[in-house]
């Protein structure tokens, strides 16, 4: 009997089984390989450390990162590349490493770094899934993660500031939708009818970028141009992940209540700052003296007494 496959992962909304394009790139792969995962939502949980979801659990192995979960799965027998040539493989991690490096510092920006969507979107949401009071804590964490590893790989000469490392991304990435759309064609996978790593990594960069509703869409808007691209989405979710579509009506009532609690976070973000001003700028007094206790006579005795006895 093969060991239980457990995935921790952040949970789902507006449509998706899960909104951090990481988890859905392992949950896709999961799917069109055939492998029996125990989808495990850290929301509102204390379990693991979600700065390393997925992770993978099993009898015998903590697996975390993608490349890992997926290369672990595909040593257990769940392969979605079987059908593809050697040719069709190579392509595939050409693709992959196109994915990481001209898409996802965009994707990564569009959550984390830019300002608007990051206030009313992406900080409100995971907030209200994180336990308080790491909740205040947490997605600021995140967020200077994203930053860095923006910076990291996309940050040097002669991209100095961060202005200018925006608009690089942001060009790198509508040229590499581009380009996916193009290879994708008019069929329903990248290479063919059956769905592939390739795949599951397309789907988990585009998914979230796709259905989220950000004020901020400048990428966003050039995907939905892209016809086939979010064809493509829309057939994964319906065909693997049947949640069911959200009807304009409940996708009213559900921006309706993120407004909502973008206000309480941001309140109670507020009052945490004033709190913190207000015991910095509070006068600090002096520590007190005490005053020094005399002893009685009698007691100076009776302490002289005991200080002489054996």
């Amino acid at each position: 009997m093969a060991a239980p496959l457990e995935l921790s992962c952040w949970g789902g909304g507006w449509g998706l089984p899960s909104v951090h394009s990481e988890c859905l790139v392992v949950m896709a792969y999961a799917k069109f390989s055939g492998a029996p995962l125990k989808v495990s939502v850290i929301d509102n949980t204390w379990r693991g450390s979600r700065g390393d979801v997925p992770i993978l659990t099993t009898d015998d192995n903590i697996v975390s990162q993608p490349a890992k979960i997926l290369n672990f799965l595909r040593k257990q027998k769940y392969d979605a590349d079987y059908e593809l040539s050697a040719k069709q493989g190579a392509d595939t991690l050409a693709y992959i490493a196109l994915l990481e490096e001209k898409l996802l510092p965009a994707v990564l920006h569009t959550f984390w770094v830019e300002s608007d969507n990051y206030f009313t979107v992406t900080k409100p949401w995971f907030a209200s899934r994180i336990p308080f009071p790491l909740n205040l804590i947490l997605p600021g964490k995140m967020s200077r993660g994203a930053l860095n590893r923006i910076l990291l790989t996309r940050g040097e000469p002669p991209l100095y500031r961060l202005q200018e490392v925006e608009a690089q991304i942001y060009r790198d990435a509508r040229e590499c939708l581009n380009l996916l759309s193009n290879r994708l064609g008019t069929s329903q996978f990248f290479f063919g009818d059956t769905p592939s790593t390739l795949d599951a990594y397309v789907f988990g960069f585009l998914a979230p970028l796709y259905k989220v509703r950000f004020p901020k869409v400048q990428l966003q808007e050039h995907l939905k141009q892209l016809f086939n691209l979010c064809r493509f989405c829309d057939d994964i979710l319906s065909s693997y992940f049947r949640l069911g579509g959200v009807s304009p009506t409940g996708q009213e009532v559900v921006d309706a209540n993120l407004q909502k609690l973008t206000q309480l976070v941001n309140k109670e973000s507020n009052l945490i700052e004033k709190m913190d001003d207000n015991l910095r700028q509070s006068p600090q007094l002096p520590p007190r003296k005490l005053p020094a206790l005399k002893l009685t006579p009698a007691a100076e005795e009776s302490n002289s007494l005991q200080r002489l006895s054996p």
